[in-house]
């Protein structure tokens, strides 16, 4: 009769501690692995927090409003046989032993780094390691690293698996020549050869999956695989009116509509999370740099460089994943795709299916990771 123990999850390198914002699930609920059980708050974004097992819901240990440090006890799992005073035990046994991790950076493992690449500075976070081939996740437009935050642990399990900052984007230089996408493969090439990366796994969400698609293009030699997520370049289609105002944006007012249209979920935009966009926003160079790349990418409010042709023979495998509900580039170009090419769309998720469905995307990318030669 297992007992299974929900605790608050550490999402991400920095976070500490979450928010309990409500129960999705009631006490005596029958519950299955990979349900949500309750919605979590962090400085970032807010989550829900999935079930590892099946069982029962049998207590709901934190309350509604409540703030906890990683860790701490949510809830309890258990068979329905499990009777009430062996749980109680449990319960009583892991609060008497629960010690919260010391705050700030001592056990908070790898930190992102900089360096000095290709003639420009470029930050990236490595994770992991071990035979497997090696993984590159490179995020969208406007975004950064921490667009990974929900998977880039999850996937380092038995390879090493980076994420870095594009050109123009998070904490790597501000500066773009073209801000052409030949300029920013030209970056990741460059990130691959300084970090001695002979072949990888590139995982491009938006942005970053034409990104990936260009350096198969240019060294196909090196790309294992491609994932491309919510991807551009597969289609003309593309909310022009969410680039125009998102480069445009430059305060909290106007910039959370545009920021809420990523999520199926507009509940899932947390303050902190606009509040970051806003001083990344107002970097020196930032400005110069996105509108050069939305002009080279995007520009009359379309895409100006589709790669849906040739998207069978840029790399041996091909897997393209999507939330039906996105508001930015249409699912509907997941459709119609080569046979070759591996499809997942995955229903109610919106652009940043990566954050909003991180358990199903996680599981679908370390499977096909899994079937490499």
């Amino acid at each position: 009769m297992p007992i299974h123990m929900i605790t608050m999850p550490k999402w991400g390198l920095s976070m500490e501690q979450g928010q309990v914002n409500g129960w999705l699930k009631s006490v005596g609920d029958k519950v299955g692995k990979g349900e949500e059980l309750l919605d979590v708050e962090t400085d970032k974004i807010a989550s829900g927090v999935e079930c590892a097992f099946d069982g029962v819901l049998r207590r709901q240990i934190a309350q509604e409003g409540e703030t906890l440090p990683v860790g701490a006890l949510l809830g309890v799992v258990a068979d329905a046989e499990a009777s009430d005073a062996d749980i109680d035990a449990a319960v009583a046994s892991f609060q008497r032993d629960f010690v919260p991790s010391a705050a700030a950076q001592d056990d908070a493992g790898p930190q992102p780094e900089k360096a000095q690449i290709g003639g420009r500075t470029i930050r990236y976070l490595k994770l992991g390691d071990g035979a497997g081939v090696p993984v590159v996740l490179i995020h969208g437009f406007g975004g950064d690293l921490n667009n990974w935050l929900f998977n880039h642990a999850d996937l380092a399990a038995g390879r090493a698996v980076w994420a870095l900052d594009l050109p123009g984007h998070g904490e790597s230089g501000k500066t773009v020549e073209s801000g052409s996408l030949d300029e920013l493969a030209q970056s990741v090439i460059d990130f691959l050869d300084a970090q001695k990366i002979e072949r990888a796994h590139l995982v491009g969400h938006s942005l970053g999956g034409a990104v990936a698609m260009t350096i198969a293009q240019r060294v196909p030699a090196r790309v294992a695989s491609l994932a491309l997520i919510g991807s551009a370049g597969l289609g003309n289609e593309i909310d022009g009116a969410y680039i125009e105002a998102f480069v445009a944006g430059t305060n909290r007012n106007a910039l959370k509509a545009p920021v809420t249209k990523l999520f199926a979920d507009p509940a899932l935009v947390t303050r902190q999370l606009v509040e970051d966009l806003v001083k990344y926003k107002r970097l020196e160079g930032v400005q110069d740099a996105l509108r050069k790349i939305a002009a080279q990418a995007f520009e009359g409010g379309a895409q100006r460089h589709v790669l849906r042709e040739r998207l069978a023979t840029l790399a041996p495998r091909v897997l393209v994943i999507w939330g039906d509900a996105d508001q930015i580039i249409p699912a509907r170009h997941a459709g119609g795709l080569p046979q070759s090419v591996r499809v997942a769309v995955i229903q109610g998720q919106g652009h940043m299916v990566q954050m909003e469905a991180a358990a199903e995307v996680n599981r679908l990318l370390k499977a096909f990771f899994d079937e490499e030669a």
